[in-house]
């Protein structure tokens, strides 16, 4: 129903299927200019939202709605074209067709290189951050999978020097027919699943994008960088072919240098490992981890110049647009905090202490039946229920009393990024403290009484 829906808005679907988790399904438009699939993406969102309570179903764009599970994500297709649509991240038969590919793989490689942490920032939000980095999700650091094939011919291009003849022996190949760049060839092997930026034969799969996200904040940033860095690289050519250098050797040469310069955004391995994390710092790529912090990339020097030069945004517009990130980031953080002190203070306690109050009631019923020592025995189970379930309640108790007190701490602070760095620090902390001692108590109070759906029943029990 949602495919004939979507056609009535002249949306066509290539794709509709399971996915790994339960109840969770991929759908694609097929491709489109930015703007009409930014666009026709969020008609979709709105589609669903209306099918699904038509079906008295509810529609869950969360991207991390179950720990533990694949979250929800968005894989932006992105690539380059012509006005004519010849595309220029396809490998082609004539030598110019090549150098044209070769060029713009490498002017891409640079610009997310120089503005990782712009990309980051693109598409991080406060339920986005709990998907990334496990389940399928790529990690929250911005590296580029090209594969190896494509990885060992960029390679040769920065050993070599303008005199080398270079050639690549294989089977599947295209020829570039030129002298100073070696034949390239479609990677057949799959894309890295933990790569949030992947090369997937004629275009780059940005895999780091929310499901409940706008796709223009990501593609926004992601075509002014490239367009930027395009811009730069003109120049570079311009200024070698004045100084007397040839076109074809200014090209090669800018190349070179680039591939070089931009190495460390290239990564094949393991994202999820702890050693990409160190390796990734020692690279300098961006690694933080605070939301609020991250969102800083949008204001940096280096981002405000590039967004005012290409006429995007000014600095104004960006801080404005960064005000806004912070006070949303803030408002849901306070309304998780808020909901889960409810839960736990008004719906879970209360049951666990009832259910503690039962098993006193049977320990001292117990020991009114049977003498003192087989009562004991008879009833150790239950006394050890009931130590555990007043340690975890007086654990709950403590942190959500603390993470009130933070939230009052953090209320008072006026600056929009300073109170985001508070409900961050802070706020946040507690949340999976006090959820790990509620799932204990799921586990121990009797189902019947439990006041809330529980986690097998929500994912698996209809």
């Amino acid at each position: 129903e949602v495919e004939y829906e979507a056609y009535k808005y002249g949306i066509p679907l290539k794709t509709r299927h399971n996915e790994v988790a339960p109840n969770q399904f991929e759908l694609a438009p097929i491709y489109g200019e930015t703007n009409l699939a930014v666009d026709q993406n969020l008609l979709i969102m709105i589609l669903m939202e209306k099918i699904a309570t038509k079906h008295h179903f509810k529609l869950l764009l969360h991207e991390k709605p179950f720990a533990g599970i694949n979250g929800s994500g968005k894989h932006c297709n992105w690539s380059l074209a012509t006005n004519t649509g010849i595309g220029l991240f396809t490998p082609g038969k004539k030598p110019t067709e090549n150098l044209m590919f070769v060029t713009f793989l490498v002017n891409t490689l640079m610009a997310v290189y120089k503005h990782n942490a712009l990309l980051k920032a693109s598409i991080m939000s406060a339920q986005n951050t709990h998907r990334l980095g496990a389940n399928e999700a790529p990690p929250a650091i911005i590296s580029i999978f090209l594969g190896s094939q494509i990885s060992a011919i960029l390679d040769r291009i920065e050993e070599s020097s303008q005199d080398d003849e270079i050639t690549v022996e294989e089977l599947t190949k295209m020829k570039l027919g030129i002298a100073h760049i070696p034949e390239v060839f479609i990677d057949n092997t799959d894309r890295n699943r933990t790569s949030p930026f992947a090369f997937t034969g004629n275009r780059f799969e940005f895999r780091a994008v929310g499901s409940s996200a706008n796709c223009s904040a990501s593609m926004t940033a992601l075509n002014v960088a490239v367009a930027n860095q395009l811009i730069n690289f003109k120049n570079e050519i311009d200024q070698k072919t004045k100084a007397g250098m040839k076109k074809e050797e200014a090209i090669f040469d800018t190349i070179r240098l680039y591939i070089k310069e931009c190495k460390p955004i290239r990564f094949d391995g393991n994202g999820y490992s702890d050693e990409w994390k160190e390796e990734a710092k020692k690279r300098g790529l961006d690694c933080e981890t605070s939301v609020p912090l991250i969102y800083d990339a949008y204001t940096s020097d280096q981002s405000v110049k590039m967004f005012e030069r290409l006429g995007v945004l000014n600095e104004r517009e960006l801080h404005a647009r960064n005000e806004v990130m912070w006070e949303t980031y803030t408002k849901k953080i306070q309304i998780e905090a808020r909901v889960l002190g409810d839960l736990s203070m008004n719906h879970i306690i209360p049951v666990a202490t009832q259910y503690q109050s039962m098993l006193l009631d049977n320990l001292f019923k117990m020991r009114a039946v049977f003498e003192e020592q087989k009562a004991r025995n008879l009833s150790k189970e239950d006394a050890v229920l009931i130590e555990k379930i007043a340690s975890h309640i007086s654990t709950i108790e403590t942190n959500v009393n603390a993470m009130v007190d933070a939230r009052k701490v953090a209320n008072k602070i006026d600056d929009a990024r300073q109170k985001a760095i508070a409900y961050h620090d802070t706020v946040a902390p507690f949340f999976d403290i006090i959820r790990y001692h509620v799932d204990k108590l799921e586990l121990i109070v009797d189902n019947q009484m439990w006041p809330l759906p529980k986690y097998r029943e929500l994912l698996f029990i209809s």
